[in-house]
């Protein structure tokens, strides 16, 4: 049984002190997730919980840093509490960590205490630790990806090779002068922690203390995310290098970044082994207009070509005004009324489920019935629900395609001759009209109805005005209207996707230029299409000796020229 899962006595509590990482949440690992799902209180700092919270179970209480500053009269890490009381109070305590981790380990509670990178090298980790085995209270460690190695892994920076030459680490905050000198007499790599504004300082270090000013090295800030951005350089010449990139000086200078200095961060190398930064969407924002439980996999397939998703919902689902008939067709599954049922969509399963769990129904009530499903997703969601398509459309995934498969009625081998299609309001009658051709009998019911969401926050919309997205991703022709009706009309240097050429007609005719177009209607062939966009946008600028940029990066109001896929 892993420790993880020992149960700890209630008088005591048991506390868990956990590395969530350099920053990218899929470093967590397997026995962090494990120690997260069992957790009662979760101790971390503002940046971590973000990585860490959606591991947690609901209603665990979460306990973040206030800022990202140790109290200047402890030296200790001053964390707010987000529970319950304190929100309904209004006033947010604040206390050290280590006290808020021994108060809610002995209430009896499982505590995790979740640090960025690795516990073992977390300035104050240590010290909690003690306090917790002067106490009685039981306790373990889960290592975590130290951002020190974590980070040049991700920047395309070994710090090794064949020739095994040393590996230093140093924390320029708090390095001696008699680490300097001994890592400056070295001819190993040295992987240096400190903040964007002080790498220049750190480099005068190493220079002063026997490293030649042409040592390469690189910096890496925000590593392990989408917002990960790399320098190369030498020690000489990064101040300059950092101030021409228009990097600094900057309020933002007090950053945390990783510079590796030594001949294995030399820029021959880095061009070869960069594979993070040069995905095909890295960094690119890009706009999602569906719904969360529509846009997951997809949001998941954008994120693994570098890109960051935003969900904006354009289509609200509601019931319909009139439930009788709805509840009139549910009943008539189960008295044998249908020889088939046809689902269109995931939101028709959806209503459907709803109305079977309303009356006390699992997916026993499809027994005896044929089930046939469009698309992919829908697909996965009747087998989420217990039940297995027997026809899904072999060619184009639309109505179309299901008729191109749909037998005909015969009376010889089919008992009953109607066919139960719960749909949208607005659906076409594509459907139902090529059924009739071919013998059936169709109950046309309006499951659910689609309405225009809700404009989303001030904040997205000017960014998809006036250019803060990178692309937005059209499915349908009702998600360009409702878009446009909700939150305005993209900017000019956003790059439209369209899933086909309905879709695309009509983006046209809201004035937008279409760039992207899928080669089948699939948002997953969609995506596809947008990181195959991407990448020859990358190496047109890397061709002719431009530096790749994204395309929110380009003055407003440029003009663009057309691409094609």
């Amino acid at each position: 049984m892993s420790p993880t899962t020992l149960p700890a006595p209630p008088e005591h509590g048991h506390v868990t002190f956990l590395g969530a990482g350099p920053g990218d949440p899929g470093l967590l690992t397997l026995r962090a997730v494990e120690a997260l799902a069992n957790a009662d209180v979760l101790v971390a700092e503002h940046e971590v919980l973000d990585v860490v919270r959606t591991h947690a179970r609901q209603g665990v209480a979460e306990v973040r840093t206030d800022s990202g500053t140790p109290d200047p009269g402890t030296g200790t890490p001053q964390l707010t509490v987000v529970d319950g009381a304190s929100t309904t109070a209004g006033v947010p305590a604040v206390r050290d960590a280590s006290h808020l981790v021994m108060e809610a380990a002995r209430g009896g509670r499982r505590v995790v205490r979740a640090v960025s990178g690795d516990p073992g090298l977390d300035a104050y980790a240590a010290e909690e630790m003690l306090a917790c085995a002067s106490a009685g209270v039981p306790f373990e460690v889960v290592p975590g990806v130290a951002a020190a190695v974590g980070v040049p892994a991700y920047a395309g920076v070994p710090l090794r090779d064949a020739q095994g030459a040393d590996v230093r680490f140093v924390d320029a905050r708090t390095a001696s002068d008699r680490c300097w000198t001994e890592v400056g007499a070295s001819d190993g790599t040295v992987v240096v922690s400190t903040t964007l504004d002080s790498v220049a300082a750190a480099a005068g270090e190493l220079v002063s203390a026997g490293r030649k000013p042409d040592t390469p090295l690189t910096v890496t800030v925000a590593g392990t995310t989408t917002r990960q951005r790399t320098w190369t350089a030498t020690l000489g010449t990064i101040a300059q290098t950092l101030k021409q990139a228009k990097v600094l000086p900057s309020p933002d200078g007090g950053r945390p970044v990783i510079a590796v200095v030594g001949e294995r961060s030399a820029p021959a190398r880095r061009d070869q082994l960069s594979w993070f930064e040069s995905k095909p969407l890295f960094g690119w924002k890009v706009l999602v207009p569906r719904t969360k439980e529509q846009a997951a996999s997809l949001s998941d397939q954008l994120r693994s070509y570098g890109a960051v998703p935003h969900e904006v919902p354009t289509i609200a689902v509601e019931p319909p005004r009139t439930p009788q008939q709805m509840e009139r067709a549910v009943k008539g599954l189960v008295t044998g009324r249908y020889e088939w049922i046809a689902f269109t969509s995931v939101n028709a399963v959806k209503a459907v489920r709803e109305k079977f769990e309303e009356y006390g129904l699992d997916a026993r009530a499809f027994a005896g019935i044929k089930v046939a499903a469009v698309g992919e997703q829908t697909a996965n969601a009747l087998v989420a629900f217990g039940v297995k398509p027997d026809l899904v459309p072999s060619g184009e995934q639309s109505a179309a395609g299901l008729l191109e498969d749909w037998p005909p009625y015969d009376p010889v081998f089919d008992p009953i001759d109607r066919v139960f299609l719960p749909r949208a309001d607005i659906a076409t009658e594509t459907l139902v009209a090529g059924l009739i051709d071919l013998g059936w009998e169709v109950d046309d019911v309006t499951a659910y109805r689609t309405v225009r969401a809700s404009p989303p926050p001030a904040e997205t919309r000017e960014a998809i005005k006036g250019g803060g997205f990178d692309a937005v991703l059209f499915t349908s022709s009702s998600t360009v209207r409702n878009l446009v009706g909700i939150a305005g009309k993209p900017h000019n240097v956003t790059v439209i996707a369209c899933i086909g050429p309905a879709t695309a007609k009509t983006a046209e005719e809201h004035g937008l230029r279409v760039d992207v177009m899928a080669p089948e209607p699939s948002v997953h062939k969609l995506a596809e299409a947008l990181a195959d966009f991407g990448t020859r946008r990358r190496l047109a600028a890397l061709d002719a000796g431009d530096p790749v940029t994204r395309p929110s990066e380009r003055r407003p109001g440029a003009r663009r020229r057309r691409s094609t896929t």
